[in-house]
């Protein structure tokens, strides 16, 4: 027999041979549910929130116009690097300068009114001490008229002092007692002049009392026209010319912000939360940032600030608290404080930060996909299953639970075992109790495990054949 023979009936005794061992599994596994399998692994999970925003400086002021006017001066640029007390633009301030001088002078004029009251006081003062001075002279001078009167009448009674004599006696008491009338009236009079004068000072120290807030209000006008720089940092945004109109307007509405300045010292990642996710951070919780415009360059970073208030898109794409009740998905303002901050960051620069939330190092963990819901027996719920949902049962119905569970691969079936669940990472989610390192699990696909049943017989679907099947 030729070499050519024998191996032609090598070949044909090696094709029948595969094909009775590939009838034979074809048969074997005829009717078997195909499934893709995994193992129960020990490794780290690290359970995280992903969230995008954009690059912010951590302190930044937006610089308004507090009068209206034209910009008349502006020694700075957009990027210049300013300190705090730096002058950044001067407003047009004719009109507030007249204002300061109107104001100053009415200030003068009602000082100088102050001083001719003053003079006026002691004046009036003078007048009454002198109408005093009179009356005391007057009294002495009435008593002694009195006295004199009283001799002569007594005399005329005694026929000792002539008619004549009496009546000139007392007529000279009659003007003493009326002079003494009359220097009373001169002191009432000016007392009330006095007081007078002292009523007119108390307005005119009112007056200038306005005058003086009026000369404030006027120079913080003036002072305003004038913008310095609040902190130290770097102009980041200057959408303004010299010669055009600083319009004063709402806090950070279009339009009315002349410039930006920002501290860039410490720089943040800027993020919104869903509200899903939000309750799930806490403050310096470690954080990566990666910016778009960095690549793969990775920030490390920790969380600052959490928002207490649920975020929503508004009409002009902005952002704005709500209270309201809507279906429409909310998200959380949170703040990442960079650790290193490069020199080339901006504000404004989009990126996405991972905030580490949770991490358990060496322990039990499945793929997230194999992962069910089954509804079990309520009384067969195992004691380290705390997550379990009980169905009230109706009168002569069994009681139920739904609980999340796996389906562990023994003897060629699928027996659906419950699990009690711990941190989900990316891929994987930890397994607290209800599997061993090793037990080998049904992984997908997810149609097949969908509609998965317990003690349904299997077979572990290879990659080829699932390429296949593809």
């Amino acid at each position: 027999m030729s070499s050519v023979k024998k191996a032609l009936i090598a070949i044909v005794v090696v094709v029948a041979i595969l094909a009775m061992v590939g009838y034979a599994v074809a048969t074997r596994n005829r009717g078997l549910l195909a499934v893709e399998a995994g193992v129960v692994i020990v490794q780290d999970i690290v359970q995280s929130v992903t969230a995008n925003g954009e690059v912010k400086p951590l302190r930044y002021v937006n610089i308004g116009a507090d009068v209206m006017g034209r910009i008349t001066d502006m020694p700075v640029a957009e990027g210049d690097q300013v300190a705090q007390g730096d002058f950044l633009l001067q407003i047009e301030s004719i009109q507030n300068e007249a204002d300061v001088q109107s104001a100053q002078a009415s200030l003068d004029a009602a000082l100088a009114e102050l001083e001719g009251m003053e003079a006026s006081i002691r004046s009036a003062e003078a007048s009454l001490f002198s109408a005093e001075v009179d009356k005391r002279r007057l009294e002495a001078d009435f008593q002694l008229s009195q006295q004199e009167f009283d001799r002569a009448r007594n005399l005329f009674e005694a026929e000792l002092l002539s008619r004549e004599q009496f009546q000139r006696q007392e007529s000279a008491f009659e003007v003493a007692q009326v002079q003494l009338e009359s220097a009373d009236a001169r002191i009432a009079q000016a007392d009330a002049q006095r007081a007078q004068v002292l009523q007119q000072r108390e307005g005119t120290r009112l007056r200038i009392g306005q005058q003086q807030a009026a000369l404030t209000r006027a120079r913080d006008g003036l002072e305003k026209t004038r913008r310095t720089a609040p902190l130290s940092g770097v102009i980041t945004y200057l959408p303004v010319n010299v010669g055009e109109i600083a319009i004063v307007g709402l806090q950070n509405q279009p339009g009315t912000t002349l410039m930006t300045i920002a501290d860039m010292s410490e720089i943040t990642a800027e993020v919104l939360v869903d509200e899903t996710d939000i309750v799930s951070l806490r403050l310096n919780q470690r954080a990566e940032v990666r910016v778009d415009a960095l690549g793969e360059q990775i920030l490390s970073g920790y969380v600052s600030e959490i928002g207490s208030s649920a975020l929503t898109a508004s009409g002009n794409g902005g952002i704005s608290t709500t209270t309201t009740n809507t279906d429409e998905a909310k998200d959380f303002r949170v703040v990442i404080t960079l650790d290193n901050p490069p020199d080339g960051l901006r504000p404004g620069l989009s990126c996405t930060a991972t905030i580490e939330t949770a991490r358990e190092v060496e322990t039990l963990s499945v793929p997230i996909q194999a992962i069910t819901i089954r509804e079990i027996d309520g009384n067969a719920v195992p004691d380290y299953v705390t997550n379990a949902v009980y169905n009230e049962p109706r009168p002569g119905e069994d009681l139920l639970a739904e609980v999340e569970g796996v389906f562990v691969i023994e003897g060629g079936l699928a027996r659906f075992r419950p699990v009690q669940t711990g941190i989900v990472g990316t891929t994987d989610i930890e397994i607290l109790a209800g599997l061993s390192e090793s037990d080998q699990l049904v992984i997908g696909p997810y149609r097949v495990l969908r509609t998965l049943e317990d003690e349904t017989a299997i077979r572990i679907q290879e990659a080829e054949e699932e390429d296949d099947e593809s």
